[in-house]
């Protein structure tokens, strides 16, 4: 299996906000965000392993600046990192001033997509090679999430998880 790159699986989907997406307060529902990315992420991880993939978690998402009624919305989704079967997916979301073209990151998301066949089984998914300081910076950080999580989950003991020691212990 060939490795890849974060730019074979990048996505972008571009959409505007509509009345019937918007809370009361006129901006998107968060929801409505989550699908997006959701979706963005499905595709970006599809890519990256040529396979059916499932949405394993929602690992981190930051509602940082609300996306007004009318809003131009660009959810930038691409591998930053591949396991045995599951790939982390980085998020972005931007919105686009409609007077001026402005683009301002409003939003992020880590979401964790699993590689499946036909039967529903995972399958091997092919290595991740980050290019950018970016990408190597998401790349460096989705193990030391990785094994956050499975501390966190009872599936890892601390002392095992190197990479966060690395952290804290000199």
């Amino acid at each position: 299996m060939q490795a890849k790159t974060p730019s074979d699986s990048r996505t972008i989907l571009t959409d505007m906000v509509l009345p019937s997406e918007t809370n009361h307060l006129n901006h998107l529902f968060g929801g409505e965000l989550l699908a997006r990315m959701d979706r963005a992420g499905s595709i970006a991880a599809r890519r990256h392993s040529s396979n059916i993939t499932v949405t394993a978690s929602v690992n981190h998402v930051a509602f940082n600046k609300s996306v007004p009624l009318g809003s131009i919305v660009t959810v930038d989704a691409k591998v930053s990192r591949a396991f045995k079967t599951s790939m982390e997916i980085y998020i972005d979301v931007w919105i686009e001033e409609h007077s001026t073209g402005a683009r301002t990151k409003a939003n992020e998301a880590i979401y964790t997509f699993v590689a499946v066949d036909e039967d529903g089984k995972p399958t091997a998914v092919p290595e991740l090679k980050p290019e950018t300081d970016l990408e190597k910076e998401r790349f460096a950080g989705a193990l030391r999430r990785k094994q956050l999580s499975l501390v966190l989950a009872g599936k890892m003991k601390a002392d095992d998880a190197t990479e966060l020691r690395a952290l804290f212990i000199e």
